[in-house]
C-alpha cells in the first residue's frame, strides 16, 4: 500500500472545472487532466491518484476542501460506491443542462455538423423510482466500503469480519465482477421492488440458502430480475446455480404467498459461468408468463427477454417525439430498423400507410407481431436477422421503397453497410433515435451529403446519470 502511494500521490486543493465523458469531474494538476468521480464542477478536493497515465490521471476524494456552490445532498445512502446515479450530487435542473451540452458537442466536435436551433431537453417528471426493470446480484460476502474498511481496522479484525462477510443481494461495485455491494433500498424503481428483494435476501439467510460465489462457482441463489410496469403489473424472475427442486419450490411458494400482487411469478437454473439469461428458459411458476405495458392506448406484452425502455413514462415522450419529426400522413411507408419488440413501429402504425421492421434478435420480432395482433394493427410487416444482410436493395425492392426510415440502433451505432443501403435508397426524411450521441454524430456525418439536419430534441430518459437519448431529423437535400 504504502509504495502505490509514493508512486500516486496525494494531489492537495485540486479544483474541479468541468464534466468530462461518462460523468466524470476533471481537474488539472501540473499541465495534467485528473479524472475524479463523484465530485461537482466548483468543488476543491484533496485526492488520491490511483492510476496514472501519459496524458491523464484517475483520482478518488480523501477529503471535500471546500464544496461547489452547485453541489447537493445525494438522497440515496449507497451514493458513490453503487455508481448507479453518479449525478445526485448535482442539481436536475443542472443535470438537464450538462446533458443538452453534452449533445451539441458530440454533434460538433464528432460529426462536424451544422446545427439547427435545438430544442430545450425534454426532463423526466419522476427523476426518482423510474425505472421499471433492475437486475440483482447474490454474493456471499458483501462489498466493504473504504469508510468501514477504515472504522472496522479500528476497532479490530473481529469486527471487520463480522461485517464484511454478511452475504449480499445488490449491485456489482463498478469495474469488479465479483464484488457486490448489498443494497438496502434503492430509488430507482418503485414498490414492490424493494420489498422483494429484502424479503427474498432475509428468506434465503434464514433458511441457510447459499449465496453464489461467482470465482469459485459454487452456491444456489446467483440473481433477481424485477420487472414493474406502468399497469402496475410485477414480473419477478429468480435465477438459481444449481436445480435444487425442494429449495426452489419453497422459496417461489413463499414469494407467491406473501406478495400477491406478483402478476408473474417465474424462476431460471442457470449453471453455466457466465450470467447471462438470453440461452436459458424461464420456467413460470405462478401467474400469467407475461406483464403489460401501456402507452396512447396500445398495450404492449413484456416477456422475461423482452426489451422495453426502463423509464415508462420517457419512453412515451421519447416516441411521440420521433412521431412528430417523422411527420406521418397516413400514406407512406415507413422502415423501423433495429426495431427491437415493435414498439415504435407501432406506436406509428396508425399514422402511416404501411411500417416495415427489422431486428436481430428473433424473439424480440415474435413480441413485435404480437403486440401488433394484440392493438388490431394490420400495417405493420416484422423480419428477423442481420440488419446487414437482411436490408439490402432486393429487400427494398420486395417490400416498397420507404419515405421515411427510423433508426433506434444500440449504442455502438448503425453499421456503414447499412447506411450504404439506406443513402441508396434515399427517403425523403430520416429519424434517428439514440442512446449514444458520439455514435450518433459519427453517423450523421456519414449521410451529411445527402442529408441535412433539420431538427435535434435532447430526451433525458436516465435522471442522476450522465446518459441522455437524442433524436435528430434528416431531410433529404434537394439537388
Amino acid at each position: 500500500m504504502g509504495k502505490r502511494h509514493k508512486e500516486n500521490p496525494v494531489i492537495e486543493g485540486l479544483e474541479i472545472t468541468a464534466l468530462a465523458a461518462e460523468g466524470k469531474a476533471m481537474g488539472h494538476w501540473d499541465g495534467v487532466v485528473v479524472f475524479v468521480p463523484g465530485a461537482v464542477p466548483g468543488d476543491m478536493v484533496d485526492v488520491q491518484v490511483r492510476s496514472k497515465r501519459r496524458r491523464f490521471m484517475e483520482a478518488y476524494i480523501l477529503r471535500l476542501v471546500r464544496p461547489s456552490p452547485l453541489r447537493v445532498e445525494p438522497f440515496c445512502e449507497h451514493f458513490g460506491v453503487c455508481g448507479g446515479c453518479s449525478w445526485q450530487n448535482l442539481p436536475y435542473e443542472e443535470q438537464l443542462r450538462q446533458k443538452q451540452q453534452q449533445v451539441v458537442d458530440q454533434l460538433t466536435r464528432i460529426g462536424h455538423l451544422e446545427l439547427p436551433e435545438i430544442k430545450s431537453i425534454i426532463g423526466s417528471a419522476n427523476t426518482r423510482f423510474y425505472r421499471n426493470k433492475l437486475e440483482f446480484t447474490f454474493a456471499p460476502r458483501r462489498w466493504v466500503t473504504r469508510e468501514e474498511f477504515q472504522a472496522d481496522r479500528e476497532r479490530g479484525d473481529e469486527n471487520k469480519s463480522q461485517s464484511a462477510f454478511r452475504p449480499a443481494l445488490g449491485f456489482h461495485v463498478p469495474g469488479m465482477f465479483d464484488k457486490v455491494l448489498d443494497i438496502n433500498k434503492c430509488w430507482l424503481q418503485p414498490d414492490p421492488s424493494n420489498a422483494i428483494r429484502l424479503e427474498i435476501k432475509r428468506f434465503c439467510i434464514e433458511h441457510g440458502y447459499s449465496f453464489y460465489d461467482i470465482r469459485a462457482h459454487e452456491g444456489l441463489m446467483r440473481n433477481v430480475v424485477v420487472r414493474t410496469a406502468s399497469t402496475g403489473e410485477v414480473m419477478v424472475i429468480v435465477v438459481f446455480a444449481q436445480p435444487d427442486c425442494e429449495r426452489i419450490a419453497a422459496l417461489m411458494n413463499h414469494l407467491k404467498e406473501f406478495f400477491p400482487e406478483i402478476t408473474s411469478l417465474q424462476y431460471i437454473v442457470n449453471t453455466k459461468l457466465n450470467d447471462s439469461l438470453g440461452d436459458q428458459t424461464p420456467k413460470l411458476f405462478a401467474g400469467r408468463d407475461h406483464i403489460f405495458e401501456q402507452m396512447e392506448g396500445l398495450r404492449f406484452k413484456i416477456g422475461p427477454k423482452s426489451f422495453y425502455q426502463t423509464n415508462s413514462e420517457q419512453a412515451y415522450e421519447l416516441y411521440k417525439v420521433a412521431r412528430e419529426l417523422a411527420d406521418l400522413s397516413g400514406t407512406e411507408t415507413v422502415y423501423d430498423l433495429y426495431t427491437g419488440t415493435g414498439t415504435i413501429a407501432n406506436f406509428v402504425a396508425r399514422e402511416a400507410g404501411k411500417v416495415v421492421g427489422i431486428e436481430y434478435v428473433e424473439e424480440a420480432i415474435e413480441d413485435a407481431r404480437e403486440n401488433s395482433a394484440l392493438n388490431g394493427i394490420a400495417n405493420t410487416t416484422f423480419f428477423a436477422g442481420d440488419m446487414r444482410r437482411v436490408l439490402t436493395d432486393d429487400f427494398i425492392h420486395e417490400n416498397g421503397h420507404p419515405d421515411v426510415v427510423i433508426l433506434d440502433p444500440p449504442r455502438a451505432g448503425v453499421d456503414a453497410p447499412v447506411i450504404e443501403v439506406i443513402l441508396r435508397a434515399a427517403p425523403e426524411a430520416i429519424v434517428y433515435v439514440s442512446c449514444n450521441p458520439a455514435t450518433q454524430a459519427r453517423d450523421i456525418a456519414l449521410m451529411a451529403s445527402e442529408y441535412a439536419l433539420a431538427a435535434v430534441q435532447p430526451v433525458d430518459m436516465f435522471p442522476h446519470t450522465h446518459h441522455v437519448e437524442n433524436v435528430v431529423k434528416l431531410k433529404k437535400i434537394k439537388v
